[in-house]
């Protein structure tokens, strides 16, 4: 049955309604990398990699704002440097230029998620614009083209953009493949109150021993025994032996309990992976009577990333 004259599809009403709307809200997760090889170095000077991302439900806060012309951020929190070299700020203007459009938009952006940590705050944010801002415009860029786009910001920005729970991904972090029946786990985060920079940390990684990705069964997976065996990080050896109060952290972790504990991506983070929430709390709680200089906060692994929403808010 054709829809009443005037009407259109219930596809193009929520297209018209989308584009109408002024404002758009998300949250934009934490990850952790649940294993994470670093391969061959290319001639670029870029290293390969093969890691397993989670997002998690500690987020950093976007509302996007149309407006007449050009990108302009606001930042809650803290200091992530300047505006042009925020990765929000690139990525909004990175999709208004793709899509070809004459409109403007204000970010809006409250921190939550610790800066330098290895948790991916300022790749999530870049990620969660890029699906954000495309639902304001009325979805002119497909996801391919967002993920198009979100690989010439950050190795992890393709995961953001995807907008999935848990995912596999190599090369630069570009190539993806969800995960949809991950385990679903409570994730203890340990984090310091130092910083570690990205590049730095690759700077100071050992020669890689791997050439090629490991053999994996999707099915393992699935199951949490399984993930805890295969844990792994490649950044830990020359990252713990710079600092090797981490270390000692992971093993704490590892001592509370946690079926693992790994640093997250360069550092320096660190998270302990659990059964349950209340294991997480439990662990919490005893850990922080000894690590009073490291916040502790239990969270929770998503099936998938919040999705953007229409909200009516004036600027």
């Amino acid at each position: 049955m054709g829809s009443s004259p005037g009407t259109g599809s219930p596809r193009e009403a929520k297209s018209r309604a989308v584009t109408d709307a002024t404002s758009v809200r998300v949250a934009a997760p934490a990850k952790v990398n649940l294993f994470l090889r670093v391969l061959a170095k290319e001639e670029s000077g870029y290293h390969q990699l093969e890691t397993l991302y989670a997002a998690v439900d500690l987020c950093d806060e976007i509302l996007l704002h149309r407006t007449e012309r050009g990108v302009s951020i606001e930042v809650v929190g803290p200091s992530v440097g300047p505006d042009e070299e925020n990765l929000a700020y690139r990525a909004a203007g990175a999709l208004l230029e793709a899509a070809g459009s004459p409109a403007g938009v204000h970010v809006h952006l409250t921190k939550n998620i610790p800066v330098g940590a290895g948790l991916g705050g300022g790749s999530s944010d870049a990620g969660a614009t890029l699906r954000a801002l495309n639902t304001l415009l009325g979805e002119p860029c497909s996801p391919a083209t967002l993920l198009q786009i979100a690989g010439g910001l950050g190795a992890d920005v393709p995961f953001f953009a995807s907008g999935a729970g848990t995912a596999l991904a190599w090369g630069r972090g570009e190539r993806l493949m969800p995960i949809p029946r991950a385990p679903h786990l409570s994730v203890l985060l340990a984090l310091p109150s130092l910083q570690i920079a990205t590049g730095e940390a690759y700077e100071r990684l050992a020669n890689p021993k791997n050439i090629t990705p490991t053999t994996l069964v999707l099915s393992a997976l699935c199951r949490p025994e399984t993930l805890a065996e295969l844990a792994v990080n490649d950044f830990e050896v020359s990252v713990f032996e710079r600092h090797p109060e981490l270390g000692k952290l992971r093993e704490a972790l590892n001592a509370a309990g946690a079926l693992t504990a790994r640093l997250s991506g360069s550092g320096a983070a660190l998270f302990g992976l659990f059964h349950d929430r209340a294991a997480a709390q439990h662990a919490r709680a005893s850990l922080s009577t000894s690590w009073t200089e490291v916040r502790f906060v239990v969270t929770e692994t998503l099936a998938s990333q919040p999705e953007p929403t229409s909200v009516s808010v004036n600027p």
